[in-house]
């Protein structure tokens, strides 16, 4: 650990490098604005330049539009934001796509539902861990979901690839902890977003009677990190569902069906 490197305190955020990936609208804004109102420092990426650029403005902090999956893309955004920030003490990989489907949801769909919702979080540890782990500190805040925890009926990808994000959350804070990484995985449910608003049907079911805000999720966030919590869940009853699922993974499945057989015939369950 280098002595001379500041300790990254879950108590205070001042002064402090943040990047928030997807951070336009949605999720990504309420952390943007939380995490400035906390003090922060923030870099504002969001593949539409001008989402970027007016939330950037709300909060006080530097827009740098672009891909945060692709490896040139996110190897740019690390470089842009070090350079905007000095250094990178948080990441925010909130940037995520659900597209629908199952099994026969076309390979495309597969392919972006791995590059954006995991392979982006693998690509930006990779460049970010090496200073990180030389200095013995850095933060890692993925945006999850539910999803990862539990499944998402009708979205096979998406369901799969969050499973694979909360994995890989999970690996990090399991190899690293001890050498200053904090990971962190954030797993709400329905949030009023436009992804939400981009399930239809079934979203409009499963997740809007509970949906909450942005800002509800941003504040969960910020209190998850001052409370060093790994699982982050703005929804608690997630818990326990969580845990009917470790502990009676048949009878979990079976709820699940009955909710699904539910759903397909137009109701609920």
């Amino acid at each position: 650990m280098n002595p001379g490197a500041p300790e990254l305190s879950g108590q205070d955020l001042t002064g402090q490098g943040v990047v928030v990936t997807g951070a336009g609208r949605g999720i990504g804004a309420a952390l943007a604005r939380a995490f400035a109102a906390a003090g922060a420092r923030v870099v504002v990426n969001d593949l539409d330049a001008a989402a970027a650029a007016a939330v950037a403005k709300e909060c006080g902090g530097v827009a740098a539009p672009g891909d945060a999956a692709g490896e040139q893309g996110l190897a740019a955004l690390v470089g842009q934001a070090r350079e905007a920030l000095g250094e990178i003490d948080v990441w925010c990989a909130n940037a995520g796509v659900a597209p629908t489907g199952g099994a026969d949801a076309p390979a495309a769909a597969w392919a972006l539902a791995w590059e954006v919702n995991v392979l982006a979080h693998v690509r930006a540890a990779d460049l970010l861990l090496p200073r990180w782990l030389e200095r013995g500190s850095g933060r890692f805040v993925a945006t999850v979901s539910a999803a990862g925890l539990l499944t998402s009926l009708g979205s096979a990808p998406y369901a799969v690839s969050k499973h694979g994000a909360l994995a890989f959350a999970e690996w990090l804070a399991a190899t690293y902890r001890h050498r200053g990484l904090r990971v962190h995985a954030v797993c709400p449910q329905g949030v009023r977003t436009d992804m939400l608003s981009s399930t239809g049907a079934m979203g409009e079911i499963l997740l809007a009677p509970t949906a909450i805000e942005a800002e509800e999720v941003a504040g969960a966030v910020l209190a998850g990190l001052r409370e060093e919590r790994f699982l982050i869940l703005p929804h608690p009853e997630v818990a326990e569902y969580y845990t009917h699922r470790a502990t009676d993974p048949d009878r979990w499945l079976g709820g699940m069906n009955k909710l699904q057989r539910a759903l397909e015939k137009g109701g609920t369950a």
